[in-house]
């Protein structure tokens, strides 16, 4: 498997808000899932993660209620909002005009 990537700012939160579109997740459970469909390529730490859930959750985008996992274990579950939902679409929009962009610039071959 080949070195995990830096995320762009910013981009984290959209991979979170559409890890949750899918399903409720506690935080290793996204940062599992990142790691699963990204083959690799994004490995999130608990420093970055974290960080951004709680970001998410301040601008309503995420809740959050504690639970109990299968394993027993108490852990935070967190869900996507109504709010957090329009964001999704809103920056899936922004992802496609940004990564136009970037491929447009790495085409031309400057």
């Amino acid at each position: 498997m080949g070195k995990s990537a830096e995320l762009l700012q910013g981009t984290l939160d959209l991979l979170i808000l559409r890890t949750l579109a899918l399903q409720p997740l506690h935080g290793v459970g996204i940062a599992d899932r990142l790691e699963q469909v990204t083959n690799g390529v994004f490995v999130v730490g608990p420093g970055s993660l974290f960080p951004a859930l709680h970001r998410l959750a301040d601008r309503g985008w995420i809740s959050g209620e504690w639970g109990e996992l299968q394993t027993g274990r108490r852990a935070k579950v967190y869900a996507l909002t109504a709010a957090g939902r329009k964001r999704l679409t809103e920056e899936k929009r922004n992802w496609e005009r940004v990564s136009l962009a970037v491929n447009q610039v790495l085409a031309e071959g400057l």
